[in-house]
């Protein structure tokens, strides 16, 4: 019985760790950079629950192999979510910068 409610709790926290990295791809493709972060703390506690139970080591090594690929492939579509965000805003930065040299040109000129 009680590995019946472990094996429910931890396809729970599979299925809530999906999720929450599921929205962060989502933020970090809006460019919600902060909202990804705060995300990430709980992506990071579920994780280490996750971790501390050790039900990864009893489940069934297919059962593994699919959820970690499912989930690898959730974060891999994060770090390429967020590395276009970081892109974007490092080439509106550079066009604010090249835009303030220009005023600044155009100041001392006067």
């Amino acid at each position: 019985m009680r590995a019946d409610k472990q094996t429910s709790q931890f396809l729970s926290e599979l299925r809530d760790l999906r999720y929450l990295l599921e929205k962060q791809i989502e933020m970090a493709r809006q460019g919600n950079i902060n909202d990804v972060e705060i995300l990430g703390e709980q992506v990071g506690f579920l994780v280490e629950k996750i971790a501390q139970t050790g039900i990864l080591e009893l489940a069934d090594p297919a059962f593994n192999a699919g959820q970690r690929e499912r989930l690898a492939k959730l974060y891999d579509s994060l770090c390429l979510a967020i590395t276009a965000a970081k892109t974007e805003t490092s080439e509106k930065l550079n066009r604010v910068r090249k835009g303030r040299r220009t005023i600044e040109t155009y100041r001392s000129s006067i």
